[in-house]
């Protein structure tokens, strides 16, 4: 019997894409798109078709702008030496290996985070109830970027936002009055989206990334709102 996998159907957009493969893209969002393209198939296609047509692009735009300066410029001999140096001997070049993905552990379970986290090698988990999060190294301003953990059987208390909220969902799955997400899907919130509740039945790891602390609606969560700008 064949298993059907969840399909993915949250995406970042072209215009995030194009951005991502250009360089543009600030690190904690570079780390969402990232790891979102490691995971969904789709995206993976989309990015092999943009990349060679953007990267002809840019060449095209280097072309025109250094015309010319090249009319005064020589080709250096030594360095075009030493370049058919290093061709003519590629025997002695080693295969680049792709870095082996990271594993990481919370709450006794193991998951295996897309590649783009194998930079951060120390996290420091941090629990309330069944909500646990690693603060990741990215510092940039008021942009906060962690990995977030959900036991099963746990949710995030409705809020909305003041900001940008992106979520990646890494592994498990959770659920919100917009729909159900599955480990790839690529959700961004902004501060025009009514309030939210995510909850999950089986668990789940997330990597998130927002400029400005969720404001809690409801019950007694209101009452984090007061030092909103020091947990978000």
């Amino acid at each position: 019997m064949t298993t059907k996998i969840p399909l993915i159907k949250h995406h970042p957009s072209k215009q995030l894409l194009e951005q991502h493969i250009q360089g543009q893209l600030s690190l904690s969002l570079s780390i969402a798109v990232a790891a979102h393209i490691e995971l969904c198939p789709h995206c993976q296609q989309l990015e092999a078709s943009l990349t060679p047509k953007i990267a002809d692009i840019s060449w095209s735009q280097c072309q025109n702008k250094t015309h010319d300066l090249n009319q005064d410029l020589k080709v250096d001999a030594s360095f075009a030496a030493m370049l058919s140096d290093i061709v003519e001997n590629d025997e002695d070049l080693t295969l680049y290996q792709p870095p082996k993905p990271k594993v990481i552990e919370c709450k006794g379970l193991t998951y295996t985070l897309p590649r783009a986290f194998n930079q951060f090698n120390e996290l420091n988990w941090h629990g309330l109830g069944k909500i646990s999060r690693a603060r990741l190294p990215v510092n940039e301003g008021e942009v906060r970027s962690s990995l977030l953990h959900i036991d099963s059987g746990g949710a995030i208390p409705a809020h909305k936002h003041k900001g940008y909220e992106l979520t990646l969902l890494i592994a498990g799955d959770f659920s919100d009055e917009n729909g159900h997400y599955v480990a790839g899907d690529f959700i961004l919130l902004d501060e025009s989206h009514r309030d939210h509740s995510p909850k999950t039945t089986n668990g789940c790891l997330c990597y998130t990334v927002s400029n400005a602390p969720l404001h809690f609606t409801q019950g007694m969560s209101q009452l984090f709102n007061s030092i909103g700008n020091i947990i978000y």
